[in-house]
């Protein structure tokens, strides 16, 4: 059997992550980006990241060099054409990403899946500008796309269920956990997780906390690896408004998922994070300076809150059939590493002192913002747990 040749678009560190993923499954790769410096950019990262994998003793010195051989390097879209399926990781515009895969959807076999890995734009409008839409499908990596253990599988309406069979099929072979999504803006863990980070944000715009001690009571309370405003800046603030004000948009400007002003801020002032040096902190090579107030009625109360919010959307994705119960979780603890489902988690703290704290919020604020999951309510009222 001829190896599977995977196609994918986009150069940045979302792209050249898939295409290592896909080598290493030993597929035959072809990362196209229209930039020959980006590609150039890719490929170093690639082999040093291959590189790096030997020295631990991941692979052996032939495997990392097969593996990375088997990767092609191109800025001319005709050579995706043997693609078996294409996978496009550019930039969150629509109409770029439509006119790309217009383009692809000339160039490839009837048979070849064409695949978005967008993280909040609508898989269906992504499908609308080619001219077979069953084949399209979304299959959305998380960052690091070669650690991150966990893939979104996103269906269309228009996809074709051979196609999302398919397409599931090799992203499991590819050593990933899959799970399914609906086509809603977000899908399971971009919807999910804006409290997260937007509810640390009003925090501190109410000056009830500083950002460094709104990041201190998620880790010590909550046991996460990192604080909201630590992981902003990681995965970059230009990179984490732009899905906020995405969702928010495509969920008709719901106040549950509204940007903030110090979000756009920051976006326009182009202090995105780590990479650019400068975000919610102040960065010296990857390290940055903290001094939270640790005060543990204060930081009990932050966790508690922010926690609540994110239960809270788990269980109204949980009742608009976003996704199963067990994806739910699994989303939140593989796709973006929470110390636990929040499902679980709801179970442990109680339905009843989770509605406790919406209720209060909603009451001090009378902002919709706060309006607490009818399934919540329906679950309080039947004393039943998720599990």
């Amino acid at each position: 059997m001829s190896k599977l040749i995977a196609g994918v678009a986009g150069a940045g560190a979302m792209g050249s992550g898939i295409a290592q993923v896909a080598a290493s499954a030993n597929c035959d790769v072809i990362l196209f980006d229209s930039d020959s410096l980006a590609l150039d950019r890719a490929k170093s990262a690639i082999r040093k990241n291959f590189d790096k994998l030997v020295e631990k003793g991941k692979l052996s010195r032939e495997q990392a060099d097969l593996f990375f051989s088997s990767i092609n390097f191109s800025t001319q879209l005709p050579d995706l054409s043997p693609c078996n399926i294409f996978i496009e990781a550019i930039i969150e515009n629509l109409n770029i990403k439509k006119e790309l895969f217009a383009a692809v959807d000339s160039q490839v076999s009837k048979e070849c899946i064409l695949a978005t890995n967008t993280s909040s734009l609508p898989v269906v409008a992504v499908a609308s500008g080619c001219s077979q839409r069953q084949r399209v499908v979304g299959i959305h990596f998380f960052n690091p796309a070669s650690i991150m253990p966990l893939v979104e599988i996103i269906p269309a309406f228009t996809t074709g269920a051979e196609y999302l069979k398919q397409a599931r099929q090799i992203i499991d072979s590819w050593g990933k956990t899959t799970v399914l999504a609906k086509d809603t803006p977000g899908f399971i863990v971009n919807r999910i997780a804006r409290p997260f980070y937007g509810e640390a944000i009003k925090i501190y715009d109410e000056g009830i906390a500083s950002i460094d001690t709104i990041d201190w009571a998620m880790k010590e309370f909550g046991g996460f690896k990192m604080g909201p405003f630590e992981l902003m800046d990681f995965i970059g603030n230009d990179i984490n408004f732009k899905v906020t004000e995405t969702v928010w948009e495509q969920l008709f400007y719901d106040p549950r998922y509204r940007p903030s002003i110090t979000q756009k801020r920051l976006y326009e002032a182009g202090l995105f994070g780590r990479k650019s040096g400068h975000g919610y902190y102040k960065y010296d090579g990857q390290t940055f300076e903290s001094n939270p107030e640790k005060n543990t009625m204060l930081g009990r109360a932050i966790f508690e809150r922010i926690l609540a919010m994110l239960i809270n959307e788990a269980a109204d994705a949980l009742y608009l059939n976003i996704a199963t119960r067990d994806d739910i979780d699994l989303e939140m603890t593989k796709g973006v590493n929470y110390p636990k489902g929040l499902l679980k988690w709801c179970d442990e703290i109680g339905v009843g002192r989770v509605l406790e704290i919406i209720n209060r919020l909603h009451s001090d604020y009378m902002d919709d913002r706060y309006r607490s999951s009818i399934l919540l309510k329906k679950m309080n009222a039947e004393k039943r747990t998720f599990y």
